[in-house]
């Protein structure tokens, strides 16, 4: 068997995760149709494979902001001058070393990075400016786009027939 290789009962276990990781084993187990044990040494053995990377709240903002403050999401589009290999790693490992940024992706066609930074205020926003891109001789051009409104979220994956046993 492949190190890999995933059957029906891991992928029921990893759509019931990616919809609450907070669940006790017994209750998982029971949703998926296996025995709490069964469904302990799966997820500890999808663990050890690496794909389940961590298990996290996920935090509601609207409440968050009305507990703490409001914050601000901006989405922004990086640019770097030269895009060799070395520069485009400096430039990520910055980036991911940045506690505002939430999400890093290097795209392509177009701009070399996506960033989803969350900071405090506009004030916030511009530190993180300063010291991700205005700092950085390498950045050619940043364009910032702000949140309004967030319509969708979920960091669930889609995964083939993955479907609830009961």
């Amino acid at each position: 068997m492949n190190e890999y290789s995933i059957d029906e009962i891991d992928l029921r276990l990893l759509d019931a995760l990616q919809t609450d990781a907070g669940r006790h084993n017994h209750e998982l187990a029971a949703h998926c149709g296996v025995s709490p044990a069964t469904s302990l040494r799966r997820i500890r053995r999808l663990e050890a494979l690496g794909l389940i990377e961590r298990r996290v709240a996920l935090l509601q903002p609207e409440r968050l902001a009305r507990a703490v403050g409001h914050g601000l999401t901006a989405l922004v589009e990086v640019s770097l001058d030269r895009q060799g290999a070395a520069q485009l790693d400096a430039f990520e490992a910055r980036a991911v070393a940045e506690p505002a940024v939430q999400q890093c992706y290097r795209v392509s066609p177009g701009p070399d990075f996506m960033l989803v930074l969350v900071v405090p205020d506009m004030p916030g926003y511009l530190a993180v400016a300063q010291r991700l891109f205005t700092d950085d001789a390498n950045v050619r051009n940043v364009k910032a786009f702000f949140s309004l409104k967030r319509a969708k979220f979920t960091p669930a994956h889609p995964l083939p027939t993955a479907s609830p046993q009961k």
